[in-house]
Order: structure tokens, then C-alpha cells, then sequence
């Protein structure tokens, strides 16, 4: 369940707060206000939104995954020179691994998505993403474009610049193999034709008329050292960022810390520094900058007609704020309001406004928020919602003058509770609006109307009116279920608005032995009050029942077995089960929790991939020790073989006796290092006849003979094109004869790679029984190695299982029960 985090309401929709008090929402088609809530603000943070006022400045960050940014920089612009910054991440981070849990793919890049709003809620900056894909490790641009919709990328990053309006962007990346990961390199090369585009009216026409076109001032790309490269030098501009700023009473090394620790599937808990630190920034484009980012940009109101004006009672409020008494600012801010509602350039007239706004609500000490009584809903029914409002400044005058456009009139009491009951309907799923429609593997469906967003601008949401003084603030807030955990205490969840019937599965994808009949249950749930309903199955197999009643006999869900077996007399490799009511197919609801992010649901359509496996199984029992999280253990109790998850106590000659093999999960020596404490009992296993088999680890200071009976190291080679020939070195060798003949027919259908950190420096008296490569590369063997060693046999293995298993590919199943077999 998810603790409400301080400023967990950020991730709505606009709000991107730690540092600075209220950073500028993302401007989109929504205009009501934002409110952040419930959070009491600090009058440090208050100042310090109070003296952003006054900066006209933008910067954009531009890179591909969550986790590329530079978090100290990006703190630092926000909060020290108070500019609006944003990070524009291509990708959502899809294709990476998962340290956390099984969660792999769309689930994996919608975690990444919460860690990305957790980090900026940490820096103060804001969010974009574009609907690149993240398809996995890609070597070079050419292969990246390959799979992305270069134009299509490019429109949206020349939409999020012309609305963003940057003054300067910076890339994280350069364009050539410096910068990596092919991926890196097209987002440099997408930012640099982006910069271009922007300002050429006959680029994306079509937007011009919303937006207008604009003139970025320069692009630079941010050099650093690390990973093995410096590519930083005397001649690039140099930038001191080491400041310890006294509001927040923290460095930027140390916010920076905490904004990259938000990470967490990633492994990516960072160390706090203090003290000097510079970046480095190379030109790419536009007007060269010699002492400083902003050169040539005047980023004060003093730029425009009537400006002089803003900037001078900007400075008054500053001077005259009282730390103890904030509300005394309140009527200042009003005007100030007022005043710039005149201002002639419309961009920073919304954006300040809206900071205005929200100071002015701040200043009040204003609690706000809607909470339901249940977190789930039916889609189309009435979802009702308490308001809860309070001011907690003493001669503040406020009053709820509407709620959803009813007349209310009601004057808040100082530090008294005012509840206001209403309602919505709400006719849409509470799906990410980036998986609402399929997507291809290059980039998901998206509307223009959420281009850049992080999150749905569109959920089940009120709006309110309040009048503060005369003035009158609309403040827009996203409804929550809130209710007190025992451990955690108080816990908000977003709400979920779902359909009355879903069904679920323990996997989505399933192999179906050629010889014998499958069983798959569905667990099917419902939510309120459903009549008895037909399912009827649909499936290129054979599947019994074909039709069943939906009978919940006064409970809330039911399991239904499903015997799945392959048509007689008909050569199918692979099909579909998908289930239905009538012409509408039913969902399945996928809720995803851990403790560092928001409940976070979504509702893909009930399908299993069935894919016909011709296989012999060697083994009936095995254990399976658990590293990162994946799904192979789940996956291959599908087969019917027993597998049962152990702990680390129990690795004893004892326990393991009673396995005939023992599987460690990807990364278990990463996460566990006590493991390598393991490696007599795991060898002595070995020798009485076990198989070990160990997935890939991440390479690090690893004991090189604390992992098998003989040393190797772990290297970060890989092989990325999932339909890169493989070489059999030794086509004698066991592990691909017996008891499955492994052919070149075996490694097709793989998604994804091949497999990554790959071995070298492998001792002589392991057997390679594999080598392959990318293109233009050289061989690598580093894939796959065996020993037999006493009675059994240790295997360490490179291949991606953890993807090939769960996603169903019959080779890499029976590749796996070759090597499980003695």
C-alpha cells in the first residue's frame, strides 16, 4: 500500500515540488488550479516560491530512460537560479530490469514513470515524456530508429519545446558513440532536430497555429566522467553548482541524492556530496553561452512593457515577508495577480498566474482534499466524494463559493474542518492514457491532447471555488481513497474506476505440450451488484468448458479451471483465450504496489498467448531462489513440474537433497551478497548429483571463485538483436541433445536480446557450448557455460531467460530443461 508521500499529489497532474514551493504546472488544455494536497508549507519553502516570482527563465533537460537525467543540475536550476525546469525523458524505461519484483515491460516503464515524479518531487523540477518505446538495450541509432517512429518522435519533443517554451536545452547525451547506448545517441539526435524544427514554421504546421513556433537560445550537452569517459575540458563552459541552499538547509548534492534514490527498481540509491562541484557544457546549437547558461536571455520582467512594474512590487512582497506571519502577504499577491493579467506575453502571464495562485493558497495555510469511501468504482456509476477544507491562518477570509459548479457560499472558520459532500460520474477506465490503445514496440498510441504529460490529466476529478479576499482561486484536485494502516498509518490510494467483471491469470503467456492437456485457472471478480452472466471462451485451441455462468454465490470472485489441450489433426503452433460477455471481451485488472510509489492499477484486455511446445522434461522438482524478481519459477510450474521457492537459510546439504535441481534467480548475487556465503553447500550440492543453474548477475567486485566450482568474471557484453544468429561451437555437446535436439529453430521468436553480461575470463574447464553476436561485432561465447562437477552439473547462463520463459518462447523452454537435466 502506498504511504502518501509529501507531495504525492504532484504526480496528478502538475506539481513537481521539494525545493521550490510551487513549480509551474505543465501547461496543457486544463486551466482550472492545482492544488497540492494536504500539505502544510514551511515558510522557507513559501519564500522561496516567493522569489522564483521573479525569474523569466526556462531550461529543458533532454535524455532517453528515467534515470539519465542529472538530478544535482536539475536541482540546482529549479531551486537555486529558480528558472522552470523540466526533464524530457523519451521513454518511460520499459525495457529495463526490474531489482523490485517480476514486473517487466509496460508494468515495469509505469514504476519507472512514479520514480520519475518521486525524483522531480525532490529536485522541484517537472516531467515530459514522449511515447517512445523502450524496447530494450539498443547499440546504435541506426537500430533505435529502426524501432521508433522518428518523425513521430520528433513531432511530439518540437510540441513539448513550442509549449514548454525552453530558453536553453541541454542533452545529456552527445550524438555519437560517446554517448553509449543507442538510445543515448538518437535522443541527442532527436533533441538537436527538435531545437531546429521548433523555430521552422513549415515544421509540424499543424501546431503552429496552437502554440506558435519557437526560438530555443542554445542547446549544449552536458559533459561529465564517469563510466571509463571524460569528456569534460578546460574550454567548455564550467558552471559551479556546489551551492548549499539555507532555505531548504541542503546542498544540491544532497537533494540530488535523494531525487536519484527514488530510482529503486533500478538499484540506483545514491550517496549524499557536499561541497564545490562543476559541470561542464559543450555547444551544440544556437548562440554560443561564454560565462553563464542564460547568456543573452534577460530572464526579469524588466524585458517587457510594464515589466519594471511586476519586478518592483515582486521585490516588496520578498522584503516584506513575514516567516511567521506568511497570510500578510496575501493582499500583495492578489495584486500582484491583478497586475499581471496585463502583461502582453501570454506564455508567462499563465505561468505566473498560476504560481500567484498558488501562493496566495499557501499563504492562507490551505488544506484541501476529496476522498471517497471505497478505492474502486464501476465505470459510468456515481462515485461519491467528501470534501474536506480548512484555513489555518487566523484572519484569513475564505469561503467555498462552488463545488463541480453548485452554488455552495459556505465561509471556512479558521482550523475548523468544513465537510462538503458531492458526486461524479465518471465514464472512462482509470487506464494510463498511454495504454489505452495497443502499441507497437517502437512507441505507444497517443493522443496529441497528452503529449509530454507524466500522468492522465483526465481522472476522476472535482473543482472547486474558492474566494479568498474578493479574489477567487479555482483549484482542481484528484479524488483519493483514504484509509489508516496499522504499520504505516495513514495511506492514500488513487482511486480506480473498473469494469463490473474482470479475470485474471497467474500468466499470460502458455506453452502447451504437444503431448498432454493443460490446466489454467481463472480467478474472476466482481465489483458490486452483478446479475448471473454468461462467459463464453474464445481460443484457437481446445478448451473445456467453452461456456460457463458466472455464479459468485453471494462472494466477490471464483476460480475457474480450464482444460487447454491442441486441436487433433490440425499442425497449430500458437493461439489466443480470450474470454467475453455478449460481444464485449472481458479485462483483466493489474494492480501494482510497493511502498515508495502510488497504488498504480491498469486494465489490459484478458488474453493468453498458447504456443504448442514439443518437449521432454528431465526434472519434476526443483527449487528456485529468488534474486531481482522474475517469473520463471511461476512460469515452469505450467509444465507441471513442482517448483518450490527457497530462502537463503535454507541452501544446507540437507534441504537440497530433495531437489533435483536448484535455480538462481537473475541478480540474487547482486541483491544478496550473503549468497557467496553459500558457495561450499551449493558446490558440495553439486557434487552428490544436484544441478545448479545461476542466471545473470550484474558484473561487479564479485569473488570470482564463489560462484561455480571454477573462476570466470562477469563482463557487461551483450547481445541486443533477438534474432542474432547463434553459433553451436560444440553441437555434440550435451546440454543440446539431451533430452530436447536443440536446432536453429530454437532461438527464433525471442524478444527483446539474446542475452546481457555476458562471461569472460572463463576458466578451461568450462564447456561454451554457444557464441553469437550482434552485427559488425565479434563472436562472444560468454553466453552459456557448463562443468560437471563431481556427480552433478553447475550451468551459468547469460540468456535471458527471465523474458524468453515468461514470454512463452518454446526454445528457450526447452533449451532450459536441457540444461536442468544431469
Amino acid at each position: 500500500m502506498m504511504i502518501k508521500p509529501t507531495f504525492r499529489k504532484c504526480l496528478g497532474l502538475f506539481l513537481a515540488l521539494f525545493s521550490v514551493l510551487f513549480s509551474q504546472a505543465q501547461v496543457n488544455k486544463q486551466t482550472a488550479q492545482t492544488l497540492v494536497n494536504p500539505k502544510s508549507y514551511s515558510a522557507s519553502e513559501i519564500k522561496l516560491g516567493l522569489e522564483k516570482l521573479g525569474v523569466l527563465g526556462s531550461v529543458l533537460y533532454f535524455a532517453a530512460h528515467p534515470d539519465d537525467e542529472n538530478t544535482r543540475l536539475l536541482a540546482w536550476l529549479a531551486n537555486e537560479k529558480k528558472y522552470r525546469t523540466a526533464y524530457l525523458s523519451l521513454t518511460r524505461g520499459d525495457g529495463g530490469q526490474n531489482l523490485l519484483g517480476p514486473e517487466l515491460g509496460v508494468e515495469l516503464g509505469l514504476i519507472r514513470t512514479h520514480e520519475m515524479m518521486a525524483a522531480r518531487n525532490q529536485d522541484g523540477s517537472e516531467q515530459f515524456f514522449s511515447a517512445a518505446y523502450d524496447f530494450g538495450f539498443s547499440k546504435t541509432h541506426t537500430e533505435t530508429f529502426s524501432f521508433w517512429n522518428k518523425e513521430e518522435i520528433l513531432r511530439e519533443a518540437v510540441y513539448i519545446i513550442r509549449k514548454f517554451k525552453p530558453h536553453v536545452i541541454i542533452n545529456r547525451f552527445p550524438t555519437d558513440e560517446r554517448g553509449g547506448h543507442g538510445h543515448h545517441q538518437a535522443s541527442a539526435i532527436l533533441a538537436k532536430e527538435a531545437f531546429l524544427a521548433a523555430a521552422d514554421p513549415n515544421k509540424f504546421p499543424e501546431q503552429v497555429k496552437e502554440l506558435g513556433t519557437w526560438q530555443v537560445k542554445r542547446m549544449l550537452w552536458n559533459t561529465a566522467n564517469f563510466g571509463g569517459q571524460n569528456n569534460i575540458n578546460d574550454q567548455q563552459l564550467k558552471v559551479e553548482i556546489g551551492d548549499y541552499n539555507t532555505l531548504l538547509g541542503k546542498s544540491y548534492g544532497e537533494i540530488a541524492a535523494v531525487s536519484r534514490s527514488q530510482h529503486k527498481s533500478q538499484g540506483f540509491g545514491a550517496a549524499s556530496n557536499r561541497g564545490l562541484h562543476s559541470e561542464y557544457f559543450e555547444h551544440v546549437a544556437g548562440e554560443k553561452a561564454e560565462k553563464d547558461l542564460m547568456d543573452g536571455v534577460n530572464t526579469s520582467w524588466s524585458n517587457w512593457a510594464g515589466g519594471e512594474k511586476i519586478q518592483n512590487i515582486i521585490h516588496l512582497i520578498n522584503d516584506d515577508f513575514d516567516y511567521k506571519k506568511p497570510h500578510k502577504s496575501i493582499p500583495s499577491l492578489i495584486s500582484l495577480y491583478h497586475e499581471v493579467q496585463k502583461f502582453p506575453d501570454t506564455y508567462w502571464k499563465e505561468v505566473k498566474s498560476k504560481e500567484i495562485q498558488d501562493l496566495i493558497l499557501a499563504c492562507a495555510g490551505i488544506y484541501v482534499d476529496a476522498l471517497t469511501e471505497v478505492p474502486e468504482f464501476i465505470v459510468g456509476k456515481t462515485i461519491n466524494f467528501q470534501l474536506e477544507l480548512m484555513v489555518r491562518q487566523e484572519n484569513v477570509p475564505v469561503t467555498l463559493s462552488s463545488l463541480n459548479g453548485q452554488e455552495i457560499n459556505k465561509k471556512l472558520e479558521f482550523n475548523q474542518l468544513l465537510r462538503e459532500k458531492s458526486s461524479i460520474v465518471y465514464n472512462q477506465l482509470t487506464q494510463p492514457y498511454w495504454l489505452r490503445k495497443p502499441h507497437s514496440l517502437g512507441k505507444f498510441d497517443v493522443d496529441e491532447a497528452f503529449f509530454g504529460q507524466p500522468l492522465n490529466i483526465d481522472g476522476p476529478s472535482a473543482q472547486a471555488n474558492l474566494k479568498i479576499y474578493d479574489h477567487i482561486i479555482p483549484i482542481h484536485f484528484d479524488l483519493e481513497y483514504r484509509y489508516v494502516n496499522p504499520v504505516h498509518g495513514e495511506v492514500f490510494e488513487p482511486i480506480r474506476v473498473i469494469e463490473p467483471i474482470s479475470a485474471t491469470t497467474s500468466s499470460k503467456k502458455w506453452v502447451i505440450r504437444r503431448t498432454q492437456e493443460s490446466y489454467i485457472d481463472v480467478l474472476f471478480n466482481k465489483k458490486g451488484d452483478t446479475k448471473l452472466l454468461t462467459v463464453e471462451v474464445e481460443s484457437d485451441f481446445e478448451v473445456e468448458p467453452k461456456q460457463i455462468l458466472l455464479d459468485f454465490n453471494g462472494g466477490n470472485s471464483f476460480t475457474q479451471r480450464f482444460k487447454v489441450s491442441l486441436p487433433a489433426n490440425k499442425n497449430i503452433e500458437s493461439g489466443t483465450l480470450k474470454l467475453k460477455i455478449g460481444d464485449t471481451y472481458l479485462k483483466d485488472l493489474r494492480i501494482i504496489q510497493y511502498p515508495h510509489i502510488p497504488s498504480i492499477s491498469w486494465q489490459p484486455e484478458f488474453e493468453i498467448e498458447l504456443k504448442a511446445l514439443d518437449v521432454e522434461i528431465p526434472v519434476k522438482r526443483i527449487a528456485y531462489l529468488k534474486g531481482a524478481g522474475d517469473l520463471v519459477g511461476e512460469s515452469l510450474k505450467n509444465l507441471g513440474i513442482t517448483v518450490e521457492e527457497i530462502t537463503l537459510d535454507q541452501i544446507t546439504s540437507h534441504n537440497l537433497k530433495d531437489y533435483e535441481a536448484l535455480i538462481v534467480g537473475v541478480r540474487a548475487y547482486n541483491v544478496n551478497p550473503a549468497l557467496f556465503e553459500k558457495h561450499a553447500e551449493l558446490m558440495d550440492y553439486v557434487k552428490q548429483g544436484g544441478v545448479v543453474l545461476v542466471q545473470y548477475q550484474v558484473n561487479g567486485r564479485f569473488p570470482l571463485d564463489k560462484i561455480g566450482p571454477h573462476p570466470f568474471s562477469v563482463a557487461r557484453a551483450r547481445v541486443t538483436e533477438e534474432n542474432a544468429k547463434v553459433h553451436f561451437l560444440n553441437p555434440q555437446d550435451r546440454v543440446l541433445n539431451y533430452p530436447n535436439k536443440i536446432t536453429e529453430s530454437d532461438f527464433e521468436g525471442w524478444i527483446q536480446e539474446r542475452g546481457l553480461y555476458f562471461l569472460e575470463n572463463v576458466d578451461s574447464s568450462y564447456r561454451k557450448p554457444l557464441g553469437m553476436h550482434d552485427v559488425n561485432e565479434k563472436m562472444h561465447e560468454g553466453s552459456l557455460i557448463v562443468s560437471n562437477h563431481g556427480e552433478g552439473k553447475f550451468v551459468y547462463t547469460s540468456l535471458s531467460f527471465f523474458r524468453q520463459i515468461p514470454a512463452g518462447v518454446p526454445g528457450a523452454y526447452r533449451l532450459l530443461m536441457n540444461l536442468l537435466a544431469k
